[in-house]
């Protein structure tokens, strides 16, 4: 195959922008089907950087990067509506990758694969799901595909051969800002595969690539420090190793890292990510053999790291060994059977992938006709926030986990056979086992509502529970260091007016664990209030 057209390339990714970016905006708002939780967590953080000016790490604590947060942002500084803002961004964010995409697809892959590469490229930046079959609307996790999109463009630059003229800088400064990128969306990727990349280029003896990367990723660091001081570096890592720690969410797939790689949901692309590798070396393609052994517990990590533990990498497997196809094989007794073995390891990564991939490509085109009919705002309360929708049942509809086998309950004989932790303890006092599944604007809107009218509008409120969003529901403002997503301890107490402990949280282990840190943190806390939703205390320094 020879190298793409970049003029071509060039025009086929503007029109597929124009055409998907077309299609997520011409709704004029965000019509969302599913993941409101993780779309709260998002829009605290994009409102408070916009409206607020605060800075992740430095004002409030999440180990999400600022570039993940930034572009949503800015565009809210601007005036755009929240859901207009995070559609705009998407657009924005494909416009910025478009040319390091057509570079990677242009010189790393030939015909129609320049074309798959550079396409799934751009659908990763404007996609609204994060993958899997699921095909109900969603922003969730979006700062995911955005690192993907990157690393679709620095693997194939660090791993694959260039099959044009040799651009060593071009290459080198494409990784290099795009694993700086990486650390500032989500360190995660650039700590998992950053040694792969190094492996990639060392054994390739890509020495001037090599070293224009790690130039352009000191820069693009530099230029971080510059702007944020050395603190914010510091505080990005201590928020990094509060999550590390975190006893409420040790994986956000809900699965052991074994799992995620042996399991039977991923275990048939770990071992074909690993045939690949024996495929390689057995065809002469000993150094991309040994980069890919190097990077795949790092693709694997990234993989158990992400909800869903969705293989993003199988498409860009699967590419890559079509790339590599050569027919000079070492040993010509069976050149033609380790080219069979190729095709069908590549054709094996392509399926294995295809629902995913499929669901991620159309799911602009299904936003353009997403039912409109009977969705409210998300942001009930927020002028000028309304722009991001969603059927009012999943809002309002109220829906809570209870145990039936308490004392006094149908199934109290049950009890100590159903190893039950610990309740949540307020003050010695232990409170009502519940955790709310739906219906998060009725308890936010509710317990928002109250604090009004008792006098409370304008309060910064730490919330004891997994989401910190109640600011957003009414007059009262965002607790300078709190967490918008909670892992642990009890961030942003000092700056906080009141302490809300609702009696049905959305994660029952959250509440206890940001309760048991309130009860070790040594304040006093007065009773308020106490109502059949929440309970209200002020916080007393000792």
């Amino acid at each position: 195959m020879k190298q793409a057209n970049s003029g071509a390339l060039v025009v086929f990714g503007l029109v597929l922008i124009a055409g998907l970016g077309g299609a997520l905006l011409a709704r004029g708002a965000l019509y969302l089907g599913m993941h409101e939780g993780d779309t709260l967590h998002l829009l605290d953080m994009a409102l408070r950087m916009g409206l607020h000016g605060q800075w992740p790490h430095l004002d409030f604590m999440t180990p999400i990067g600022i570039l993940a947060i930034a572009p949503i942002a800015g565009l809210v500084a601007m005036g755009l509506g929240i859901g207009t803002a995070i559609l705009w961004a998407q657009v924005l964010v494909a416009l910025v990758l478009l040319l390091p995409l057509v570079r990677m697809a242009g010189s790393r892959f030939g015909g129609l694969w320049s074309y798959v590469m550079l396409g799934y490229g751009v659908v990763l930046c404007l996609a609204l799901v994060h993958g899997l079959a699921n095909p109900a609307p969603s922003v969730s996790m979006h700062y995911n595909r955005w690192a993907w999109a990157i690393v679709y463009v620095v693997l194939p630059l660090a791993l694959l051969p260039d099959r044009g003229r040799a651009r060593p800088y071009l290459d080198g400064a494409l990784i290099g800002l795009g694993v700086g990128a990486l650390v500032l969306i989500k360190v995660t990727y650039a700590a998992a595969l950053g040694p792969g990349i190094l492996v990639a280029l060392l054994v390739r003896r890509e020495w001037r690539v090599l070293v224009v990367a790690v130039v352009a990723g000191c820069a693009v660091l530099a230029v971080m420090t510059a702007l944020g001081g050395s603190g914010f570096w510091v505080a990005y890592l201590t928020d990094l190793l509060t999550v590390a720690q975190s006893e409420t969410r040790p994986a956000p797939g809900g699965i052991d890292f074994a799992d995620a790689v042996a399991g039977p949901a991923n275990m048939p692309s770990s071992i074909l990510a690993l045939a690949v590798v024996v495929l390689l070396r057995m065809t002469g393609r000993k150094a991309e053999g040994l980069a890919l052994l190097v990077l795949a517990p790092g693709l694997f990590y990234v993989t158990w790291q992400n909800f869903g533990n969705d293989p993003q990498w199988l498409l860009l497997l699967g590419a890559a060994v079509f790339a590599l196809l050569r027919t000079d094989q070492p040993d010509s007794r069976h050149a033609g059977r380790l080219h069979d073995a190729m095709k069908i390891a590549g054709v094996a990564a392509l399926a294995l992938t295809a629902s995913s991939a499929v669901n991620i490509a159309y799911s602009p085109i299904r936003h353009l006709f997403a039912e409109a009919g009977n969705t409210v705002p998300l942001l009930s309360a927020l002028a000028g926030q309304d722009d991001i929708r969603v059927a009012e049942k999943r809002l309002y509809k109220v829906d809570a986990g209870v145990p039936l086998d308490g004392v006094g309950q149908p199934f109290a004989a049950y009890h100590d056979r159903a190893d039950r932790k610990e309740l949540s303890r307020l003050k010695g006092e232990v409170l009502p086992a519940c955790e709310l599944s739906t219906g998060y604007n009725a308890m936010f809107e509710t317990i928002a509502a109250d604090l009004e009218a008792q006098g409370h509008a304008g309060s910064a409120v730490l919330t004891a529970d997994l989401l910190g969003s109640l600011w957003m529901f009414g007059d009262l403002k965002p607790l300078k260091g709190g967490a918008p997503w909670y892992y642990g301890g009890a961030p942003g107490l000092a700056a906080a007016d009141l302490v809300v402990v609702p009696l049905c949280p959305t994660t029952e282990k959250s509440r206890a664990t940001i309760l048991a840190a309130l009860e070790k943190s040594g304040w006093r806390f007065d009773e308020l209030r106490r109502t059949d939703v929440y309970i209200l205390l002020r916080p007393v320094r000792p």
